[in-house]
């Protein structure tokens, strides 16, 4: 792993856990560092941090406020 990308990881504290849970990524970064990005998108999807994700949670919050509003009148 090149040392651009160590310290990459090692200034974004989900890369570092994400990477500590899914140790596979050890030896495919090793062996090819330029799956960093497909390492993120994992990162992102596992810990549902894309925009569509986000969308959907503020979508959720938004029908609970309805509902709780609905139940108060």
């Amino acid at each position: 792993m090149t040392t651009q990308l160590q310290m990459k990881i090692n200034n974004d504290v989900r890369l570092q856990s994400f990477l500590r849970e899914n140790p596979i990524w050890y030896k495919r970064l090793n062996r090819n560092p330029d799956l960093f990005r497909d390492f993120t998108f994992a990162m992102k999807d596992k810990y549902k941090l894309k925009t569509s994700d986000r969308i959907s949670k503020m979508l959720d919050n938004i029908g609970m406020i309805e509902t709780f509003l609905d139940v108060l009148k």
